[in-house]
């Protein structure tokens, strides 16, 4: 094994520099959003107090503090899954289903069309200028059914890799992360069949 090879290994830990500050990222909004509940707790206590309960409001800026939350488990999605695909592998990664950059994208597209859903259903609740809101609300479809169509297209891509007989990938992250080899190894059949299919 080269020293060059040895030093590309080891540069995946640049990637902590990118974890901590998603994580970072997520606890500051998971904070924000358990700051914004209290305060909508208070003031839906407020409210009925003074008797003047708006349910319409109050809907409003609960769903805001969920789209928060939401945010935030998107960072800690990224931040968790990078240093599970990069660093070392985890069972909390691998209970979530984010095993390679695919799972990753898809988890995390997932949550963004739950915080599309919820703020056109912010929108559509207010109801304010109804034309807008028809609008918004296609616009919305239309990101989401794209978005739908990349979940569906790397859910295919990942029932084809795992049915193939001999998972590559599965092997060199236990060469990588177990055995701390960087360098692949050329398998004798893989090597035949490259030759075969170079003929």
């Amino acid at each position: 094994m080269t020293r060059f090879s040895r030093a590309l290994g080891s540069s995946r830990y640049i990637v902590l520099l990118a974890v901590v500050a998603v994580l970072l990222v997520a606890i500051t909004l998971f904070l924000l959003g358990m700051i914004q509940a209290v305060m909508g707790v208070w003031h839906a206590i407020r409210a009925l107090w003074d008797g003047q309960m708006n349910t319409t409001d109050l809907t409003v800026e609960f769903l805001e503090i969920v789209t928060t939350m939401l945010k935030a488990v998107v960072f800690y999605i990224i931040g968790v899954g990078l240093y599970g695909l990069f660093i070392a592998p985890l069972n909390l990664t691998v209970s979530l289903g984010v095993e390679t950059l695919n799972d990753l994208e898809s988890e995390v597209v997932s949550v963004v069309i739950v915080i599309l859903g919820v703020t056109f259903l912010e929108h559509f609740i207010r109801w304010e200028q109804p034309v807008e809101t028809l609008q918004f609300g296609a616009g919305m479809a239309l990101a989401v059914g794209v978005l739908v169509l990349f979940q569906y297209y790397n859910h295919q891509v990942k029932e084809a890799q795992y049915a193939r007989p001999d998972n590559d990938q599965a092997q060199a992250q236990h060469d990588l992360f177990d055995a701390d080899e960087v360098e692949q190894k050329i398998r004798p059949d893989t090597a035949e069949a490259n030759d075969q299919a170079n003929v």
